[in-house]
């Protein structure tokens, strides 16, 4: 009977862990659906980055509120759950407070672990009326109704919840440990717990451990609970920020990838002595699609973007297109790339992991033209994003895709290919007047 609750524990814990790994292997999966990149190289610039605006939170910082309060919960989340190495062991093996033995150590450890678990509830509350109360603008976009927000407001009432059963957890133990309970060794710091300690007073040591051990089990389980919510939550980028900071395009802004297909006609072009009509050889492989229509057509780089996006709005917030009523939203282009992603996941996993095409694509379905072409390519959103997502390249190949694969540019940009390729300039005069505006 005494290694009932161990053993509860442990398919507790196999259960939690097992289906969270299933759903990254799912995550991975799909990431790969996606065209490989090289992204091997520059290894000192990229562990920097990651350094830098990944853990460093440098990005993040640049607006001071916000960004002092994230900061906030990210310390407080991380730290303190360092703690749930110790309430593992102790489940496992039936022990209690395992660490305790680190002596003033331990001490200082569950000290600064209340202090921050108080500051993150401070922190969730104030994020928590900014979003809902004060109404900040860039959470009120048409893409975040519905799921996005409802998604930002349970993560809060988890952390919520979870920071308070920790707070109570202490508490109860550290009453129990002033009347002397077996089983409850005098160890640990609790600076705020101990603050609400009367409201234990008068119960009995067995009414104290029940509560003590409900806290227990209602905040590992919810620790389990909130690792498989992050699969469906924006709040996936707790774990896939870094990886995207690594693998974050390194080149200048404003430098896009050379198309190497467009590159070799311009070339066969001006070469005089090459035949514009000669065929391809027989075992010439196929021409690669140009451009995106769908998440396949992107590279896995910007899909492992779409899984990272956050949803904070600070790209929309910074894009001049979206300031000036146009219809585009960097925000909802990563929303609808994930969204359409995880339509062909469940695509796949109902074929016996097949895609089979369901007449939908990411362009028109999910993104619009109008959308796309709303863009003026400054990189605001680039710069903005404190994870360093790039959804300009998205558009991009989109653009890229809606020119060269359909023909379908807006009017006045088919006028300006037209007049470069007649006139070689984009204006339409004749390149025998183009030096008359000296003569006068």
């Amino acid at each position: 009977m005494q290694y009932i609750p161990n053993i509860l524990f442990f398919i507790l814990l196999v259960a939690g862990v097992g289906y969270f790994a299933k759903n990254i292997r799912t995550v991975i999966r799909n990431i790969k659906l996606g065209t490989p990149v090289n992204a091997g190289g520059h290894k000192k610039e990229r562990y920097g980055n990651v350094a830098r605006i990944a853990l460093g939170q440098s990005k993040l910082i640049k607006r001071p509120i916000s960004g002092a309060l994230h900061a906030v919960v990210y310390v407080g989340f991380i730290i303190i759950n360092i703690e749930v190495l110790e309430i593992i062991i102790d489940g496992l093996l039936g022990t209690h407070r395992i660490f305790a033995f680190l002596g003033g150590f331990y001490d200082f450890l569950i000290g600064s672990f209340e202090i921050l678990a108080f500051l993150v509830l401070v922190a969730v509350v104030v994020f928590w009326i900014r979003r809902n109360v004060i109404k900040i603008k860039r959470f009120l976009s048409p893409e975040m109704e519905g799921w996005p927000k409802q998604d930002g407001n349970i993560i809060l009432y988890f952390e919520v919840v979870l920071m308070c059963l920790f707070l109570i957890m202490n508490g109860s133990d550290y009453a129990l440990q002033q009347i002397g309970a077996a089983h409850y060794v005098e160890a640990g710091s609790y600076p705020i717990s101990s603050l609400f300690s009367g409201i234990f007073e008068g119960l009995t040591e067995s009414s104290l451990v029940i509560i003590e051990r409900t806290a227990w089990w209602l905040h590992i389980t919810g620790i389990l609970i909130f690792l498989n919510y992050l699969y469906f939550s924006k709040h996936l980028h707790i774990l896939l920020a870094f990886p995207n900071v690594y693998f974050g395009s390194i080149t200048p802004k404003g430098q896009f990838k050379n198309n190497q297909a467009v590159t070799k006609e311009v070339k066969m072009m001006m070469d005089p002595s090459a035949d514009p009509f000669a065929a391809p050889p027989a075992d010439a492989p196929e021409p690669a699609k140009f451009g995106a229509s769908d998440v396949m057509d992107l590279s896995q780089v910007q899909l492992l973007n779409a899984y990272t996006c956050t949803e904070c709005g600070r790209c929309t917030s910074e894009c001049p297109a979206n300031q000036t009523g146009k219809k585009l939203s960097p925000r909802k282009i990563m929303m609808d790339t994930r969204d359409r992603l995880q339509e062909v996941s469940k695509n796949i996993d109902s074929n016996d992991g097949v895609f089979i095409p369901d007449g939908k694509e990411l362009l028109k379905d999910y993104i619009s033209p109008e959308e796309l072409w709303a863009c003026t390519t400054c990189n605001a959103c680039v710069e903005a994003c404190p994870i360093s997502i790039d959804p300009l390249s998205i558009i991009m190949d989109m653009r890229q895709y809606l020119v060269m694969e359909q023909s379908a540019a807006p009017n006045e940009l088919n006028v300006t290919m037209t007049n470069i390729e007649n006139n070689g300039a984009p204006w339409p005069f004749n390149q025998m007047d183009r030096l008359n505006w000296s003569k006068e």
